[in-house]
Parts: C-alpha cells; sequence; structure tokens
C-alpha cells in the first residue's frame, strides 16, 4: 500500500488533525498560542497523584557546576543504529549528495570495514556478512526509508546471543505487496547505511569536536524506554491506568508495553491530555513512579526544561488539550509534530504538564511554575535568544517535531540534519556558547544492524519477553524483569568547546550515561535509586567525549543546514 505518516508500523493511535493545524508552525506564533490554549483549559479534571505545581522563588537556584560546562543541551533524536549512520566513517564514496571529504589523520571507527582502501571500505561485513544480505549504502535520494522492527523481544532476537545474525528475519519490517512508497523498503533494507554525503553534518560535528564508537541503547526496545532512559536510567515502576476522559477513569489497567513491572514498549504518558490521538480513544496509558532527573534537579534548584515539536496545542476542548501542529517531510508527507510517548516526563506525576500549559511567562522558562518545565520548542530559543528577560536553562532536552526527528517511515536524515544544525548554530552564535555542552544521541536503534555484540550488563528472565541473550545473563540492577541492556550502539555526539578536535572515544557509555553526567555536574553524584546511572561509564572520564584538560577551542563550526557542509570555522 501506498506510504501513509499516520499508518506507519509501531505506532498505533492515529492523531486527527484540526482544521487549523496545517496553518501552524513553529516558532513566537506557537507559543502565543499555547498561552491562549491554555488559559481555557479545564482543571476539572483529576489525574491520579498529580498536583499543580507550586512556583518556585527564583531566587534559590543555583548554577553551581563541578566542571566548566554550565549548560547542556541534549537533542535527543530517533531510531538509528551507530553502523547505519557511521558504519563507513570517515570515508564517503562522494557520488551523490554533499561532498565530504575527512581531514588528515581523521581516526577510523569501529565500523563495518576491516581497512579503508582508496577505493573504499573492504572487509567480511561488507561482502560476506552471516546476515542474508549484505549492507548496501544508502543514497542521498534515499533518504526516507521505511520503518524497521525495533521491539524489545525482536531486537534480543536479531541479535542470535551475540552472534550479530538474525536481524532481516526479527527486526526487517516486510515489505508490502504494493511497495512504500515515497519511503524506500527493499529486502534486506535493514542492513543498510548512510554515509557522510547524506548524513554531512554530523559527520562535519564529529571531523570538529568529539564522538563515540561504544555507546550503547541502555536496554532493548523502542522509544518510551529510551525516553525514560536518558531522563532517569530506570524503566522499572511502571504501570497503565485508564484516561481521564474515559468512562471509568485512573482506573488499573493493562499494557501490552509494561511487562514485569518495567516499561519495554511504546504507550502514551497518562499525565497528558493529548494522549489517545487527541483523548479521542480510551486506551490504557503508561505512568512512572520512582525519581527521574527533573525531580533531582528540582530538589537541588537548578533549571531546566524539556522542549519539544509541538507540545504548544492549537486548542482546547472539555478533555483537555489538543495537540494539532502538523509538519510535512521531504517527501510531502504531513504528519502531527508531536509525539506524546516520546516526552518521557509526562509520565511522572511529579514532572508532567498534562494540560499543555505555557509558562506564565517567558523569564519562567527553567524554572518551577504552571508550565512544571515542559515546554514547545520554540521557547527553547526564546530563552537562547533572552526574549523577555528568559535565560537558557542549566540542563535543556530538545525534541524535535516528528517529521525532523529521524524516525524511519515519518522522517529521515535530511530532514533531521536541518533541525539539529538550526540548533546546534544558534547554541553557538550565542552568549552560551563557551559554557555549553551539546549532546546529540537517539533514543533506540530502530531495529538497523549494527555488528558488534553488546555487553549485557543487566539480564532479565522473562519467559514470554526474553531471549537467550537475556536469559543467560543476571539481573544485576534492581530486581526487575523486562529492563534487560545494553541492547545496540547508537550515534553519540559531543559540540563543544570542551572536547578534543576530531576525536573518536571508545569509553562504553549509553543513554543513561546523560544522567550520570547531570548528577556529577550539578547534584554532586547523587543517583536515582534502581537506575543505570551509577554504573555508566562517565562522558569526561580519560579519553571520553568531553575532556576538559585539553585547551578548549571556542571558535564556532557553523555548518548549513540544508547540505550539512561547512560554513565557517573548521580548521584543516
Amino acid at each position: 500500500m501506498g506510504f501513509s505518516p499516520l499508518g506507519r508500523s509501531k505506532r498505533k493511535r492515529l492523531r486527527p488533525y484540526l482544521a487549523v493545524a496545517a496553518a501552524v508552525a513553529l516558532g513566537a506564533g506557537a507559543a502565543a498560542g499555547a498561552t491562549a490554549a491554555s488559559a481555557s483549559t479545564s482543571a476539572s479534571r483529576a489525574f491520579a497523584g498529580y498536583q499543580t505545581p507550586a512556583t518556585a522563588s527564583t531566587t534559590l537556584y543555583r548554577g553551581s557546576t563541578s566542571t566548566p560546562i554550565k549548560h547542556l543541551v541534549v537533542l535527543f533524536d530517533e531510531n538509528v543504529s551507530f553502523d547505519h549512520y557511521f558504519g563507513t566513517y570517515p570515508f564517503a564514496a562522494n557520488t551523490d549528495g554533499t561532498k565530504f571529504v575527512a581531514k588528515p589523520g581523521t581516526p577510523t571507527v569501529d565500523g563495518l570495514y576491516s581497512k579503508i582502501k582508496k577505493s573504499g571500505p573492504v572487509g567480511p561485513l561488507l561482502t560476506s556478512n552471516p546476515n542474508e544480505y549484505n549492507p548496501q549504502r544508502l543514497t542521498n535520494s534515499q533518504a526516507l526509508t521505511s520503518d524497521q522492527n525495533h521491539g524489545y523481544t525482536p531486537e534480543q532476537k536479531a541479535e542470535d546471543a551475540g552472534k550479530m545474525d538474525q536481524f532481516v528475519q526479527n527486526t526487517e519490517s516486510a515489505t508490502p505487496a504494493a511497495g512504500c512508497a515515497p519511503a524506500y523498503c527493499p529486502p534486506g533494507i535493514v542492513m543498510d547505511y548512510y554515509d557522510g554525503n547524506t548524513v554531512t553534518a554530523l559527520w562535519n560535528y564529529a571531523q570538529n569536536y568529539s564522538m563515540s564508537d561504544n555507546n550503547w541503547d541502555t536496554t532493548f526496545g523502542p522509544s518510551t524506554p529510551g525516553a525514560l532512559n536518558v531522563i532517569s536510567g530506570n524503566t522499572g515502576n511502571a504501570s497503565a491506568l485508564t484516561p481521564t476522559w474515559s468512562s471509568t477513569p485512573s482506573q488499573p489497567a493493562t499494557s501490552s508495553a509494561i511487562n514485569g513491572g518495567s516499561m519495554n514498549g511504546d504507550v502514551d504518558p497518562y499525565y497528558d491530555t493529548c494522549s489517545d490521538g487527541n483523548h479521542t480513544t480510551t486506551g490504557a496509558l503508561g505512568v512512572m513512579s520512582g525519581k527521574n532527573i527533573g525531580d533531582l534537579l528540582n530538589a537541588s534548584h537548578v533549571t531546566w526544561g524539556w522542549f519539544q515539536g509541538g507540545f504548544a496545542p492549537t486548542s482546547t476542548n472539555a478533555n483537555g488539550a489538543v495537540c494539532g501542529a502538523t509538519s510535512t517531510n521531504i517527501a510531502g508527507a504531513v504528519d502531527s509534530q508531536y509525539s506524546p510517548h516520546h516526552n518521557p516526563f509526562q509520565y511522572y506525576a511529579s514532572t508532567a504538564n498534562p494540560d499543555h500549559k505555557a509558562p506564565s511567562s517567558l523569564n519562567e522558562i527553567g524554572y518551577t511554575d504552571q508550565a512544571n518545565h515542559q515546554y514547545d520548542l520554540s521557547l527553547f530559543n526564546d530563552a537562547l535568544n533572552g526574549t523577555d528577560g528568559a535565560k537558557l536553562p542549566s540542563v535543556s532536552y530538545l525534541k524535535a517535531a516528528e517529521a525532523q526527528d529521524a524516525h524511519p517511515g515519518y522522517s529521515d536524515p535530511i530532514d533531521e540534519q536541518k533541525f539539529i544544525v538550526n540548533e546546534v548554530n544558534a547554541i553557538e552564535k550565542s552568549k552560551y556558547w563557551a559554557s555549553t555542552a551539546i549532546v546529540v544521541t537517539y533514543d533506540d536503534s530502530d531495529g538497523w544492524y549494527d555488528h558488534v555484540a553488546p555487553n549485557i550488563v543487566n539480564g532479565s528472565h522473562d519467559a514470554t519477553q526474553d531471549a537467550a541473550i537475556c536469559t543467560s545473563a543476571a539481573v544485576t540492577i534492581g530486581s526487575a524483569n523486562d529492563r534487560c541492556g545494553y541492547s545496540q550502539r547508537l550515534p553519540f555526539v559531543v559540540i563543544s568547546p570542551y572536547t578534543r578536535e576530531n576525536y573518536v572515544s571508545s569509553n562504553e557509555t549509553n543513554t543513561a550515561s546523560v544522567v550520570k553526567f547531570v548528577e556529577d555536574n550539578w547534584l554532586h553524584g547523587e543517583s536515582i535509586p534502581g537506575s543505570f546511572d551509577a554504573s555508566s561509564g562517565s562522558l569526561d572520564a580519560h579519553g571520553g567525549v568531553l575532556d576538559f584538560n585539553t585547551r578548549p577551542h571556542f571558535t564556532p563550526v557553523i555548518l548549513n543546514p540544508t547540505t550539512g557542509a561547512v560554513v565557517s570555522g573548521a580548521k584543516w
């Protein structure tokens, strides 16, 4: 059947568009819409455990850190394995797309090759791969691909007890008889990869800053577990409730995304009135208890925020906010901007903003008020630019609108590149650049092939969910099942004056290493009970992606958001 941005695999709740949504775009207009919509939202619905946050005085907040980094910005994109974006780094074919030529002396990575010759990368993984198909290079014109199967169990089976040879059978999505145009989806696509002619910006950032070739998805599974891990390192303590708009509100429920008390699949958050297709259905919704990094930052009076495309509601009704904003990808397909199950803080009563209220004023961004640290993406640029007294929070997570978040099936590397480069350029040109670290990483692998077998640091023994790669390992973090990991390597690029230039770190890190850095830098090493954080590798350890012993390089590298090519600032 034809490609449909709303009928893609693994996305179960379809969000209807409003007629006004086509005119909604990211920017000041979206923020203004949020303010107007928030004012009319009903406050009569009772969310279990939720209390409207009391405004905290800004005089209580502090910004002291253990390193020169005063601002961390995490660009958290979707569904990419390391080999899918960096498998032949630093060699690009230069037969299409934006030309890329690596700097002399560029280090190699643990990629798909055994060596790189003048003619290109060579090695048995490229020509006699143990999977059913050999990896093939994807061209710039094949940027929009089908979505793969990235479920908790299929990913384990694809790795086949560490042999890494069952991806086609387990994580490749079946090709429809009529194809999936305009998406590209030939047999064997799950094995395929891009190079610097398509993911040009990320390769250029790696050339001028640092990256890791040993960073891992904390646990197996899709977007929601990955999102929870980047803010808590803990997918345990999960449950489900009926939505507040159902005929039996806030009652215990079951969800296929929650097993053994752990979140190992995708389900929309309970504390979000844009869940269930803008509350048009009454499916079970996910709830998380325990702590996340926002709770810890609030307790220590450190500013922070989650900024997501489409968070500002386009209207409201008796059941809450309606997130009707849409965007268009490179193929001309229209999709909703906001995805509730990509917003991890909305699963927690303590950090949710159920009605998508705007901050009481722009100078409250980062502080606790009615928005509860949950914002539309447009407000990040207001904070960066100091609009009406706004300031950049100490810790910021940025989530693109769906068309630009890289998720196969409805997004792609070219649309993603525009989001990444526009945000990075803005930060680099701001007054905050000299004390900022930008992390670009991903929530899961999408099931794309990666050749390196994981180190299973935490096993799981659920006979209905786990394969041998997980049942053969001990449960070492907490006591819950269905949190097996690490799973697959994910890209991890750091852009900051405090990196080595053109550096590849092979230190082992994982998604929860982001949480660990926040804890170490702002919170004196405090950790979250039951989290992977304490056992995670440090970003600034010896040989890491951050290096505070090297001379900082403050001249920013500015890229073209359309091509990913360097505009200024690079050294050769």
